[in-house]
């Protein structure tokens, strides 16, 4: 399995070295696709504001998330139990429990999306069933339809990579068993070609292309949207995709202002309400219909790209047309008009 990892690899790589340019993007008439989306403890209230509008949409709403604590058992922030108390009600959107590899060490330290706690619980066979057991546990008490894992970071790790893959399958097979469905969520550049296991969905994240790792620019646009399409190819059917909400804001400094100095991701009710108070000029650009705007505070010049409901439909119309149906929205909250998107 690890040969296969390792050349699946070195096929992402290939794929993401060449670039290509997909040309402006809009919102259109598409196929019908199937809407999911996230909701997050630290913004709970907004989140589930915006879900009462939305959920008659929405084919399922996955809670954000249970992680580990300092003894690498899994624990749910209160919001996330208080939230599926609220919504356990027949009748609406499937519930996902989301499980991500964020571990707080202690309180108030977290490490995000953290390597150590995979090799911990993921060592060998009897560790990685003593987790299963513990996801199994945790979604069944709380009533979920399904469990989502969003483990980041695995392939950068050749030694914990095949483990992960081993634990997808088992997983899986646990999960049926106790009637549970089962979402993988994917970065973009994960190697879509190694052995992943065939039954579970696999949501590949299209955003990210630009944020706090870079300088300033759309979370996706529509170059990156195809070449990650094309490269999906690869993973088992039932795929699909994720799009990003909210933007990014980018701070200039140092010589000539050429520098940055600070970045931060923002939702877009503080994109809007930045462009507001400075009175900036918001544009949208052709390539990812993302709108973008700079503004000055204290003599610092600031860069802002986010995202509104015609950015996502553009995102989607593009990813309908290619023969997606099914898109995730990372994440309710936050948002000015997200009941638009469609």
């Amino acid at each position: 399995m690890k040969v296969q990892f390792l050349k699946a690899c070195c096929m992402a790589a290939a794929i993401f070295i060449t670039t290509g340019c997909a040309g402006p993007i809009k919102s259109s008439a598409h196929s019908e696709v199937a809407l999911s989306a996230w909701t997050a403890y630290w913004d709970m209230k907004s989140g589930l504001q915006e879900y009462d509008g939305m959920k008659g949409r929405l084919t399922s709403l996955s809670y954000f998330a249970a992680y580990f604590d300092a003894e690498d058992h899994l624990i749910l922030p209160p919001e996330v139990q208080a939230a599926r108390e609220k919504n356990r009600r027949p009748g609406g959107p499937q519930a996902y429990l989301t499980i991500v590899n964020d571990w707080e060490k202690a309180p108030g330290m977290a490490a995000e999306k953290d390597l150590a706690v995979l090799r911990r619980v993921l060592a060998d066979d009897a560790a990685m069933d003593r987790h299963i057991a513990e996801i199994i546990t945790l979604a069944k008490k709380g009533a979920y339809d399904g469990v989502e894992i969003d483990y980041e970071r695995v392939w950068k790790d050749e030694q914990l990579a095949p483990r992960f893959l081993d634990f997808t399958y088992r997983l899986y097979r646990a999960a049926l068993s106790a009637g549970l469905k089962l979402r993988i969520v994917l970065e973009p550049s994960a190697p879509f070609g190694a052995a992943f296991c065939r039954g579970p969905q696999y949501v590949v994240m299209l955003y990210n292309l630009y944020g706090t790792h870079s300088g300033p620019g759309p979370k996706a646009d529509g170059a990156f949207i195809l070449k990650t399409l094309q490269a999906m190819q690869a993973l088992p059917e039932n795929r699909a995709v994720a799009f990003a909400t909210g933007g990014c804001q980018w701070e200039h400094g140092g010589l000539l202002g050429l520098d940055i100095v600070s970045k931060h991701f923002i939702d877009e009710k503080e994109a809007a309400a930045l462009q507001e108070k400075y009175q900036a000029k918001a544009q949208r650009d052709l390539d990812s219909a993302g709108l973008f705007f700079d503004y000055e505070k204290e003599g610092r010049r600031y860069t802002v790209w986010y995202a509104d409901s015609e950015t996502l439909n553009s995102w989607i119309s593009l990813a309908a047309g290619q023969g997606v149906q099914q898109i995730s929205l990372w994440r309710l909250g936050g948002n000015t008009d997200i009941v638009q998107v469609r």
